[in-house]
């Protein structure tokens, strides 16, 4: 999957230790794609993640080609949800 990654992205994932496959399964094969409240060119692609007793990772990501991955967090709220 061609991925964009901005600096920002790239320092959370450092912090909160979260690999590129992680992110790359997540925009690709995602278990839920939401809308972003406050920018239309961004969506959330949220899918649980295995290696992490499937908690669920979000990654907000660009709706154009290529994809310019924002950020990512693992979601709290969202955790045996999805």
């Amino acid at each position: 999957m061609n991925l964009i990654y901005t600096e920002h992205v790239l320092q959370r994932m450092a912090k909160r230790q979260l690999r590129k496959e992680w992110i790359e399964r997540a925009v690709s094969h995602p278990s839920r794609i939401e809308s972003d409240k406050v920018d239309a060119t961004l969506e959330h692609r949220l899918a649980p993640v295995p290696e992490l007793a499937n908690r669920v990772l979000r990654v907000i990501v660009s709706k154009d080609e290529p994809k310019r991955v924002i950020t990512a967090h693992l979601d709290r709220k969202l955790k045996d949800r999805i």
